[in-house]
């Protein structure tokens, strides 16, 4: 592949659902429906903490260069924090 190509593919910033053709979106919803209510991090404080990650450079193609994770699913979890130091959230 060529360094343009590379440079198109790559989606800094971006979330899966908001990569509609990624192979991971469906993946990672399937994730958050299975999650248990207690578990899952309330609706408000889950965009609040995607916003977080949506402005930071660490995100990209959906996940934290810092740790590797999806961010979605990190952040839809009550027991996960931010990697970063210090956390974002």
């Amino acid at each position: 592949m060529d360094e343009m190509q590379n440079a198109r593919d790559a989606c800094r910033r971006c979330l899966f659902r908001e990569m509609s053709d990624s192979a991971y979106s469906k993946y990672v919803q399937n994730y958050l429906d299975s999650m248990l209510p207690e578990d899952r991090a309330a609706d408000a404080d889950y965009e609040e903490r995607l916003g977080h990650c949506k402005e930071c450079a660490y995100l990209q193609n959906g996940a934290c260069r810092l740790c590797g994770c999806f961010v979605e699913i990190r952040a839809a979890s009550v027991h996960r924090h931010c990697p970063d130091t210090p956390a974002r959230w």
